[in-house]
């Protein structure tokens, strides 16, 4: 218990303040349900809090994490789609009316994945099947970025990997069927974990832009 002592101690400071202050919030989302108009998919990442980053009250956020922010092609086969249930979840259960990938600088599983820890014939049981999402996306940006240091092809790769969720989720009935009729609308963030900036994708020329601190 010693390990966790912090954990306790935070807890207890999430029940005299933050639980305190939305208390009445709480016991009403807890008599009627969730109601969020916005799914975050983002990185597992401990330096990368959605809730944090958008200042959001209990119940705003419908947050599912994984290793680098992926969203998977549709794919009816296999036994096991956690983060293609969760969409599944958001949008026809739901009823969200915004998705936003949410990827971020630095991040371990791309650098990895960059680096050729995850090919087949390095082990593991799972991940490595898990970012090969990305395999025809890294290819793409070795190519154009031919030459390039280690940073700037870690920075278009995490770049990359938002692009190619958002490609993934219109792979999704339900998602295609919802976007065009306009109940829908996907975004891509980028939060860049030194800094605190988050950028946003322009989907008209696709480049990230910085969102302003200020209004």
């Amino acid at each position: 218990m010693r390990e966790i002592r912090h954990l306790v101690s935070g807890y207890r400071r999430f029940r005299e303040k933050y639980y305190a202050h939305y208390r009445e919030l709480y016991e009403s989302l807890a008599d009627k349900g969730q109601t969020p108009d916005t799914m975050v998919i983002s990185c597992c990442d401990s330096r990368v809090e959605p809730a944090a980053i958008f200042n959001t009250k209990p119940g705003e956020l419908l947050v599912v994490r994984n290793v680098a922010n992926l969203v998977p092609p549709y794919e009816s086969e296999g036994s096991y789609h956690g983060t293609s249930a969760a969409i599944e979840c958001a949008v026809c259960g739901l009823r969200v009316k915004n998705i936003i990938i949410l990827g971020h600088s630095r991040c371990g599983g791309i650098k990895a994945f960059l680096d050729g820890l995850y090919e087949p014939e390095a082990g593991g049981d799972f991940i490595g099947k898990w970012m090969s999402i990305m395999r025809t996306t890294r290819a793409d940006v070795l190519r154009r970025h031919a030459g390039a240091d280690p940073d700037t092809l870690q920075h278009a790769m995490e770049h990359a990997a938002i692009h190619t969720s958002l490609q993934n989720l219109m792979t999704f009935p339900f998602v295609a069927e919802h976007v065009k009729a306009d109940n829908l609308r996907l975004y891509g963030g980028f939060f860049t974990v030194a800094t605190g900036e988050l950028l946003s994708l322009d989907r008209t020329d696709g480049e990230f832009k910085p969102i302003p601190a200020q209004e």
